[in-house]
């Protein structure tokens, strides 16, 4: 268009112009023309577009058109399935053709020379390798289980010695290979039951020492099981859980057998499926057949119309299970399987630690071992998780590396569950620790503290606030955990927290009551006004305190009632239950006892009562005698004293004036009373009063 310009301007320079180009041939008018095409750029712009994640894909189809693609792979699968039916027996004539000509080299006795050398050199390396370790053995199998170091020591060696057969089995195996001369097909097949004959073996050991069901272990009683479960469960878990494992393996030998004898990708799956419902038998005949847990035996009010539900619902499940797998749905398969058995699994592996790290006989975890069971039970709950979103991740085909570097909304939801994930188990993880250590710190000192000693006043306190700060730490952990996960999902946090900030100054302004009654409460902690176990009396209220609560103490009166009184309503506080009490006695003797005896008797009555073994840890200082407190109509006061614990002094009092009134009987002292005394002196009485007297008794006057 330029040089069209300059030669119509400029005329005579025509011939310094440019030549014009050739015309464009056909083709290149064809490409023209569809590069002009709506549909072929917006089909470019997509092949230059990186590949789309499998959110992506569902959110670009419809929901219609994603079920109909779906429909469409699932009737052509099983169309390609029933289509593969029929060719299977030619296919096994074939592989067997196969197999059979590169046989024809080798005589059946030479190959069965091969076999028995497969089976004879790992066998007997294994037998060998027995009988030299037999001892060892003997005196492992003889261990004693009844300390809980000594019962996981004995498990872990068994656990290495079965590992230790297995691996001389497998290496005697593979030496075949190495030793004689194999043809190559029957080596792919042998390779391939070797490797299953090695899982079994291995998932064999693994189950053994979770269960040990007995026989060649030798253990019956059970003290070397990890799950927790009766004889006879045992026995029946360990031969399904067998069964279903070999069953499995050696199918996939087959399978794998099949691909090797030429067998096609659809033939091979319908030996597959064909094998897979054998393993939907196995699975169903324990559903029915599955033993009655110990503890559903325990409750004979449950019907047994609840297990037959449950049969039917496992039953449905699993066949389920199968036609996900039959129809190619692995992701749904994966994901069903996963929902149901992760949390078994948590829950397997929670009664297993305990049960493990329990002492031989008791049914609670010692406190040694508190904190190695959080450890442990957390440590393979969070792998267990871990694992299991890894896999499912392996099973969607999401890459989790390209995922952060990509900012999608799906992305960015699939990250921050993630993220969710990690902190809720570190969240848990951290809780079990806190909760572990003052549970164990309260169990220790409600354990080892002598009630009224002076470690048990020192400790009182932490039986008081422990329980506060434990319960403070859970509210700390579940709010940050909650905000953090919030955060980690794309939830702005920020006005979450501006808006709690708000309604706590409305809450505040709102209920005044309420703020005072929490405020007081932490400064009466502050301060100790009182502890849990304490008698305390706040105006007409007393008893002992027996819960703090976050706005209220709770107190038990002496006759039973309890009171519930707000921390803005105690007041002023009087604690009776702190250091020592002196109890006080007043009693009354005669005018004519000897005082300074009654003071040696009260003396020596204080000095038994403090050497009496039952009464010793509660006195402080020993009863004696004060003085005269005062001369009263009919006797003199006595007044007494003695220290005592808090709480303990009606104990000690109403044995010292028991052992008072037994010490005054042997040494002749009486106990003063009021009395009223009517006499006179019989001559000197008026004559009109004797002259009654004798009408009275009916003698005649003189």
């Amino acid at each position: 268009m330029a040089a069209l310009v300059l030669i119509h301007v400029n005329g005579p320079a025509v011939a310094q112009a440019p030549r014009a180009p050739a015309p464009p041939s056909a083709q290149v008018d064809e490409l023209l023309r569809l590069l002009e095409d709506p549909a072929i750029r917006q089909w470019i712009d997509q092949q230059r577009r990186p590949p789309a994640l499998p959110g992506e894909v569902a959110q670009q189809a419809t929901l219609s058109e994603a079920l109909g693609m779906r429909i469409a792979a699932i009737r052509s699968q099983f169309i390609d399935l029933m289509s593969a039916i029929p060719r299977l027996p030619e296919e096994a004539r074939q592989g067997g053709e196969l197999l059979s000509a590169e046989l024809q080299s080798r005589s059946p006795l030479n190959i069965l020379l091969l076999v028995f050398g497969f089976l004879a050199l790992g066998i007997g390396l294994e037998r060998i390798f027995v009988r030299a370790t037999a001892r060892a053995r003997e005196r492992l199998l003889s261990s004693s289980g009844d300390t809980v170091n000594g019962r996981v020591k004995a498990i872990g060696m068994r656990l290495a010695l079965g590992l230790t057969y297995v691996a001389i089995f497998g290496i005697g195996s593979i030496g075949a290979f190495l030793v004689f001369d194999w043809p190559l097909l029957l080596r792919r097949i042998v390779l391939a039951y070797l490797a299953a004959a090695l899982l079994l073996r291995l998932a064999r050991l693994v189950t053994r020492i979770l269960l040990a069901p007995g026989g060649a272990w030798r253990v019956a009683s059970g003290r070397f099981r990890v799950i927790p479960l009766a004889d006879g469960e045992a026995r029946f878990w360990y031969r399904r859980v067998m069964l279903f494992i070999g069953w499995f393996v050696f199918g996939w030998a087959t399978v794998e057998t099949a691909r090797n004898l030429g067998f096609s990708f659809d033939g091979r799956r319908v030996v597959a499926y064909f094998l897979g419902i054998g393993l939907l038998a196995i699975a169903l005949e324990v559903v029915w057949r599955r033993p009655v847990t110990a503890q559903a035996a325990a409750n004979p009010e449950r019907p047994a119309r609840h297990h037959h539900l449950g049969s039917w619902l496992l039953s449905i499940y699993l066949v389920l299970l199968w036609g996900f797998w039959v129809a190619g749905l692995m992701g749904v398969f994966w994901l069903s399987a996963v929902a149901v058995i992760l949390p078994k699994a948590v829950t397997i592996t929670r009664l297993s630690v305990r049960n493990l790290l329990h002492p031989q006989g008791t049914g609670e975890l010692s406190a040694d071992h508190e904190m190695n069971a959080v450890y442990l039970d957390r440590g393979i709950r969070a792998i267990l998780i871990a694992g299991a979103a890894l896999f499912l991740a392996w099973v969607w085909q999401i890459d989790l590396v390209e995922l952060t570097s990509r900012d999608t909304a799906v992305t960015r939801l699939v990250r921050g569950v993630l993220s969710s994930l990690v902190i809720l188990l570190v969240a848990d993880f951290v809780w079990q620790v806190v909760k572990t250590q003052i549970d164990r710190r309260l169990t220790r000192i409600q354990a080892t503290t002598v009630p009224g000693s002076e470690e048990a006043l020192k400790q009182a306190r932490l039986l008081t606030l422990l329980p506060i700060f434990r319960m403070t730490a859970f509210i700390a952990l579940a709010v940050v955990a909650v905000l953090m996960a919030l955060s980690s999902l794309g939830v702005e946090i920020g006005p979450l927290i501006a808006g709690a900030g708000i309604f706590g100054v409305a809450v505040g302004f709102g209920s005044q009551a309420l703020v005072r009654d929490v405020i007081s409460g932490i400064f009466y902690l502050l301060d100790d006004a009182f502890r849990v176990g304490e008698y305390i009396q706040s105006g007409s209220y007393k008893g002992t305190v027996e819960t703090l609560g976050f706005r209220s103490v709770k107190l038990r009166h002496h006759r039973g009632p309890i009171f519930t009184v707000p921390y803005g309503q105690l007041g002023a506080v009087e604690n009776m239950s702190r250091d020592w009490v002196i109890d006080k006695l007043t009693i009354n003797v005669t005018y004519d006892t000897d005082l300074d005896l009654t003071k040696k008797i009260i003396k020596q009555v204080g000095k038994d009562l403090a050497s009496d073994p039952e009464f010793a840890p509660h006195i402080i200082e020993p009863l004696k005698m004060q003085g005269v407190e005062q001369f009263g109509d009919f006797a003199i006061q006595i007044r007494l004293k003695m220290m005592t614990r808090p709480g303990e002094q009606f104990a000690v009092r109403r044995r010292a004036l028991a052992n008072l009134k037994k010490a005054f009987d042997e040494n002749g002292i009486q106990f003063a009373f009021p009395t009223v005394q009517v006499a006179g002196r019989g001559e000197s009485e008026p004559a009109a009063a004797q002259h009654a007297l004798k009408l009275v008794k009916g003698t005649p006057p003189e």
